[in-house]
């Protein structure tokens, strides 16, 4: 019986034009289109190439005839052509391009935020693959059925995929939402005592949970300020380790100035902590070798009234 079979397909189509050039099976097929026609099947289909079989697969899909199918469809068209070994087939695919998730995620944001949530949070898809759409086609997107739960913050929708050459998809989606809040962190790494520059810090919105209380939130309250610690990139800056530039340096020699009424005098000292300006910080008199307390005014200057007892140690 499996002789008598394979015997029948090997037989020449009895409807075949005269002298019609035999026709090469394409074992291999992408289609762009959204149907499959016979042409893209063989080479040199004959004069029915251009008849539609079927409707191409989804973009990302494949289908396969087998010899059998083959055989009909040669028979039933014309086309010259027969099978060698009775094991031939063709493997039909359609390219396609991912919808981005991004954009997935900020239609998804935009209606949940008509119901109430932050515009600004984050949205979790565990799980989820981006359909495909044919390579060329424009794509629409539309949210469908949104529900958010309040408190948790889980939602479930339908999102809806339109695209010219494709029937319209629909896929279930659900996740959760995650609120955010801003940060400014650091785009390098930041050693202790360095002033921060504009292009040294960037605003970005974090998770709420995985934020610390006292985190600074805008730009202006970083730029230009010194750090009191050292910062990894993408570390945000805690506003107790910021403060501003210091004008005096530790182990900076300074100038120390005497105030008195009607006379100032100016000797040299050593700073012994660093200093913003209009900060306190001990200074040793070179001369006397004794530590007094003063305020820094300047670049490495710093007054001391008359008549400052030394510090206690010193």
């Amino acid at each position: 019986m499996r002789r008598r079979a394979l015997l029948a397909l090997l037989l020449p189509a009895p409807a075949l034009a005269q002298g019609a050039p035999p026709a090469l099976l394409r074992p291999t097929v992408l289609l762009e289109g959204e149907a499959l026609r016979l042409e893209d099947l063989w080479d040199h289909a004959g004069p029915r190439g251009g008849t539609v079989l079927a409707a191409a697969p989804l973009p990302g899909r494949r289908m396969i005839l087998e010899t059998p199918n083959l055989v009909n469809l040669a028979r039933q068209y014309g086309v010259n052509w027969r099978p060698m070994t009775g094991s031939e087939r063709v493997v039909i695919e359609r390219p396609g391009r991912a919808i981005p998730r991004a954009e997935v995620e900020a239609l998804l944001r935009e209606e949940l935020h008509r119901l109430g949530l932050d515009a600004d949070s984050e949205v979790e898809l565990p799980g989820f693959v981006a359909p495909l759409v044919p390579a060329a086609a424009m794509f629409q997107l539309a949210v469908e059925g949104a529900v958010l739960e309040q408190p948790g913050l889980r939602f479930a929708a339908t999102l809806a995929v339109m695209a010219e050459g494709m029937p319209t998809q629909r896929l279930r989606i659900a996740g959760r939402a995650a609120p955010t809040v801003p940060v400014v962190v650091a785009t390098r790494r930041l050693a202790l005592g360095e002033v921060v520059g504009p292009a040294d810090a960037r605003a970005v919105r974090l998770r709420a949970e995985r934020v610390r209380p006292g985190m600074a939130e805008r730009l202006d309250q970083v730029v230009g300020q010194e750090v009191r610690r050292p910062l990894a990139a993408e570390q945000g800056f805690p506003l107790v380790d910021l403060g501003p530039p210091s004008v005096v340096l530790k182990n900076a020699l300074v100038t120390l100035l005497l105030d008195a009424p009607g006379l100032q005098l100016a000797v040299q000292g050593r700073a012994l902590e660093a200093a913003a300006r209009g900060a306190a910080v001990p200074v040793m008199n070179l001369s006397s070798r004794n530590v007094v307390e003063g305020i820094a005014i300047g670049p490495n200057r710093v007054r001391v009234a008359m008549g400052a007892q030394p510090r206690q140690g010193s």
